[in-house]
């Protein structure tokens, strides 16, 4: 039964990770919140599956030519710094101030692109015939310091570096199906420090090799699902889908935190 609950869980948040780039979060409450792993753990197999969701995730939008391969690279050098530093973070301390402003900033980034859209939408010609908006690519030393920044604060946390990269990238006016494709990719430059970072730092129980493969390879198959489909969806529904689901993500964390 543990198993089955692994492999759906895995599949469904891949499915969301290859439409929409966000759903990460949900790996390391399930695990901690349902399996009963200790966080280390829990961070294992979840930056473990966010490797995997990135290397398989990312062909399908390039194929579609929604990954800008120049800009991500200033993303990833900025992230592969960023989680090696916020790794040490969360092995030394309580995650809860940054679980707060991961949050925070979630929310406001998510609240800015929906208000941004209603602007646009009030604006005629705003957008292009694909109901994308012109946009000039930010500067290679901003997408470094966005990753710098967003990758210590998501491997001190644990949670998918997309929740925060897709919001942050689109308020700078990134598509979103280009801000998805560059998170994801971004996610194995943030999962691959955190993940080894986690295993030499913890103590990890037999019963988590036993769950990883098949996890990963759920996890694998439904990213492949969802971002074969990911083009299918208009850019606007989209962006509405990822800030939204952004807000309401932030809501309930900080609601939980509150609650205490």
């Amino acid at each position: 039964m543990t198993l089955l609950l692994v492999i759906i869980m895995n599949a469904l948040v891949g499915a969301c990770i290859g439409l929409t780039g966000i759903a990460g979060f949900l790996l390391p409450m399930f695990y901690t919140g349902f399996m009963w792993l200790s966080p280390i753990e829990a961070l294992v197999l979840s930056f473990a599956a966010f490797i995997v969701s990135g290397i398989l995730g990312c062909p399908a939008y390039r194929k579609t030519g929604d990954l800008p391969l120049r800009a991500s690279a200033s993303l990833l050098a900025g992230s592969l710094i960023g989680a090696v530093a916020g790794t040490r973070v969360g092995l030394i301390l309580p995650p809860a101030v940054l679980t707060v402003i991961l949050y925070l900033v979630v929310l406001g980034s998510g609240a800015s692109v929906l208000v941004r859209m209603r602007s646009d939408a009030r604006r005629p010609g705003s957008a292009d015939a694909d109901g994308v908006r012109d946009f000039r690519q930010p500067s290679s030393l901003v997408l470094f310091a966005i990753g710098l920044i967003t990758a210590v604060v998501c491997a001190a946390s644990g949670a998918g570096g997309p929740v925060l990269v897709v919001p942050v990238l689109m308020l700078l006016g990134i598509p979103a199906r280009q801000a998805v494709a560059m998170a994801l990719l971004d996610s194995v430059a943030v999962g691959i420090p955190a993940a080894v970072g986690y295993f030499a730092g913890g103590s990890i129980g037999s019963e988590v090799w036993g769950l990883l493969p098949a996890a990963l390879i759920a996890h694998g198959a439904g990213v492949l699902v969802g971002a074969a489909n990911a083009h299918r969806i208009n850019a606007g529904l989209l962006k509405t889908i990822v800030a939204s689901g952004s807000i309401l993500i932030a809501l309930i964390k900080l609601a939980q935190l509150a609650c205490g």
